[in-house]
């Protein structure tokens, strides 16, 4: 149990299990059959939903939500405000056999703030997604992803560029202005720049 179990700044269904030297912060909901193992650190106000297993020293920052049936690794990385979607996997090894011991071969995989990644997609180990960034539902994540990029298939191909709300943007001329949230972005060199952001996340 964390230091500070006795607190009511976060809640714990009484199915799940936080080890010892976890750090869980205020308004974080973490659901039925979840585990949270050694050293991890979960930020506040976070979701996380059935049978979500983190860790151990795993590092997840605040406002993520991570929906039912996800592990998140040794290795594993989420900054603020990301989303991870029903029965998506990440990995830490990139060659695992049942037989070999890789555990001094984890690759660190970084999500970057406002990222979102779709209900089964993979994220191959040892990659950046970046801030913003839309991952599709299935797709198989294998290189570094752009920020604000939108990403879909097996293999994964960039179908286009996402406003930090979530829709897909209007490129013209190099120029995008969102219709639903107003944020405005520059094409620059294959780079999506913003302009304005109103949002806060």
């Amino acid at each position: 149990m964390p230091d500070d179990m006795s607190k009511t700044s976060y809640f714990v269904h009484p199915t799940s299990i936080i080890d010892e030297n976890c750090r869980i912060g205020a308004g974080t909901k973490i659901w039925h059959f979840s585990h949270i193992l050694k050293n991890t650190e979960i930020g506040e106000h976070c979701i996380l939903g059935q049978n979500v297993s983190v860790g151990p020293d795993v590092r997840i920052g605040d406002r993520c939500k991570i929906q039912n049936n996800i592990s998140i690794y040794r290795g594993v990385t989420l900054e603020n405000g990301v989303f991870c979607g029903p029965g998506c996997v990440f990995t830490n090894v990139y060659n695992p056999r049942a037989f070999v011991e890789r555990k001094d071969e984890f690759l660190e995989t970084l999500v970057k703030t406002g990222a979102s990644i779709g209900a089964n997609a993979t994220i191959v180990c040892g990659n950046t997604i970046g801030t913003y960034a839309f991952i599709g539902a299935g797709a198989v994540i294998k290189k570094n992803v752009p920020d604000y990029a939108i990403m879909a298939g097996v293999p994964t191909r960039q179908i286009g560029w996402a406003c930090q709300c979530g829709d897909k943007l209007n490129i013209i001329n190099n120029h995008a202005a969102c219709k639903r949230c107003g944020n405005e972005y520059q094409l620059n060199h294959n780079s999506l720049i913003p302009v304005k952001e109103i949002l806060d996340v």
